[in-house]
């Protein structure tokens, strides 16, 4: 067993964090109160070959890890969650879907894009009527001719209001259930394809979210990823990678959150002495530390798992539940030894207890990652 990170994973870490403290952290409280996509981000983004981190280098990309890109966006989480959250969806999600899985032609039209910022992408399953019951999804695409027509809705899609380009789960075989499902490239645009107002959300407010409709919506056969009835393995493979590369958005608003609790207990004064003097304090933070350490731990076991194309099911989970909820508890904590500044807009930690819930919520919820890990401990026991 090997815990170091190689050199070149390491200039990557060295170089994001240097790159997201002076570039992306100054615009984390800017984009939180107006509410708006951090395009300067991610223009900087491109051009230091980030946005690209999955992709081939054949596409534009630098054709990285799994594990590389979680100590990216580590980096990029600890200075700001809601770019990291739409880094996340755009260039990860999006990207290495399109890398495994797309045509020859497919790649080299979208993956360039994708590489060099010109295009932001999305990706949509959530329905209206199937959240965590994800497969039971009701769009539904019929082909005609040449095209696929779709018609249906979809909601809490990330990066929606931005996005040029669409990977969008539909269902082509109503009698087939789980099995008849395809995914369609769709671009803005399109006839009958229309993008909702953004949400009003409790936090991540720069990373923007809306619902997606389709009405007759027309696209070309050719944007089919893999074939008509073949995206149940497309997206339960995918699932396993959301949510292990969905971790270090835990991991590195937590870090971030412990720095500055030890920053601040070193200064404020109560009862005539610093804060660090009171062991109950003392304790939050070596409770938030060691949390922290167990949850990269998690996030990059599973993400050699990936790596190395090793089945991790119960792995991913346990990296994303623990990872989201570890999030959730260090940013409660740290509200609370800020004491009344915790509550201040001013100080940045209620932003990140805000941005922090909603990390139990998306790719599974926390109650659907203890199914899957229960599940999956059954599943071995029996083999």
């Amino acid at each position: 067993m090997d815990f170091r990170l190689s050199d070149e994973q390491i200039e990557f870490q060295q170089m994001v964090r240097k790159f997201a403290r002076n570039e992306i952290a100054p615009l984390a409280a800017i984009i939180d109160e107006e509410e708006r996509f951090p395009f300067e981000s991610f223009k900087k983004m491109a051009d230091l070959g980030l946005l690209g981190i999955c992709v081939p280098e054949e596409y534009g990309g630098v054709g990285q890890s799994i594990l590389t890109f979680c100590v990216v966006l580590e980096e990029i989480a600890y200075a700001c969650a809601a770019t990291a959250m739409s880094y996340t969806v755009s260039s990860a999600l999006c990207g290495h879907n399109l890398a495994t899985n797309a045509s020859e032609e497919q790649k080299r039209r979208y993956l360039p894009e994708l590489a060099s910022g010109r295009k932001i992408f999305s990706i949509a399953m959530t329905e209206p009527g199937a959240g965590s019951d994800v497969l039971s999804m009701q769009t539904f695409a019929e082909r005609k001719g040449d095209e696929y027509v779709i018609n249906g809705s979809k909601t809490f899609i990330t990066n929606a209001p931005v996005a040029e380009v669409f990977l969008v789960y539909v269902r082509t075989d109503r009698a087939a259930g789980p099995r008849g499902l395809s995914l369609l490239i769709v671009e803005k645009g399109a006839p009958g394809f229309t993008i909702g107002q953004p949400f009003k959300k409790m936090g991540m407010h720069g990373s923007p979210t809306s619902e997606i409709f389709f009405g007759d919506c027309r696209v070309p056969v050719e944007n089919l990823v893999k074939g008509e009835n073949q995206a149940l393995g497309i997206l339960l493979g995918g699932l396993d990678f959301e949510r292990t590369a969905g971790s270090p958005l835990g991991i590195g608003a937590g870090r971030c959150a412990l720095d500055m609790c030890v920053a601040y207990v070193k200064e404020r004064k109560q009862f005539g002495q610093p804060l660090m003097m009171f062991e109950m304090i003392l304790e939050k933070l070596a409770n938030m530390s060691m949390e922290i350490e167990a949850a990269r731990l998690l996030a990059h076991k599973a993400a050699w798992m990936c790596d190395q194309g090793i089945r991790c099911s119960a792995e991913a989970s346990h990296a994303k539940l623990f990872a989201t909820e570890m999030g959730m508890r260090v940013a409660s904590e740290a509200v609370q030894i800020f004491g009344g500044y915790g509550y201040m807009r001013e100080y940045g930690i209620e932003r990140m207890f805000r941005d922090a819930k909603v990390g139990g919520i998306i790719a599974g919820t926390s109650e659907v990652q203890r199914l899957i890990i229960a599940r999956e401990i059954i599943k071995r026991s029996m083999s």
